[in-house]
């Protein structure tokens, strides 16, 4: 789906369900690698081990929450688990991260929810003015 869209995969990691773990990877592929987008998947319900919204707030210096209004939004019309997620978006630098539900079906759901702003976000993200007042 990202291919499909311009975006190219340039890493992809499985760590585990825990909250430094997941932190040091945004971290590092934001601020070392330079990545304009980061997806996580999984980790975003309200299981004793969902602490990717946790790890993430930890690292965004700024939160984007009308893409998880949107992505909750759009899945409540497909389950009534999607009340359950705390995912989140935010800003790291010149970087947008977005969590997205382990569920593959779910993921994509979610993606394509907020996709038609991502590319405007990161462009904003990395201080493009134009469409600005």
């Amino acid at each position: 789906m990202l291919r499909g869209h311009g975006i190219e995969v340039a890493w992809v990691a499985v760590c585990p369900d825990e909250e430094p773990d997941i932190s040091n990877i945004l971290i590092s592929w934001a601020d070392d690698q330079g990545a304009d987008l980061i997806l996580t998947t999984g980790g975003t319900g309200v299981s004793p081990r969902d602490v990717t919204p946790e790890a993430t707030a930890a690292v965004v210096t700024r939160t984007v929450p009308g893409m998880a209004e949107t992505m909750r939004i759009a899945s409540a019309g497909k389950t009534p688990h999607a009340m359950l997620s705390r995912a989140i978006a935010g800003v790291r630098g010149r970087t947008l991260i977005i969590n997205l539900p382990g569920s593959p079906k779910g993921a994509i759901e979610n993606l394509e929810a907020v996709m038609p702003a991502v590319a405007h976000a990161i462009a904003k993200i990395q201080g493009d003015s134009s469409d600005c007042v």
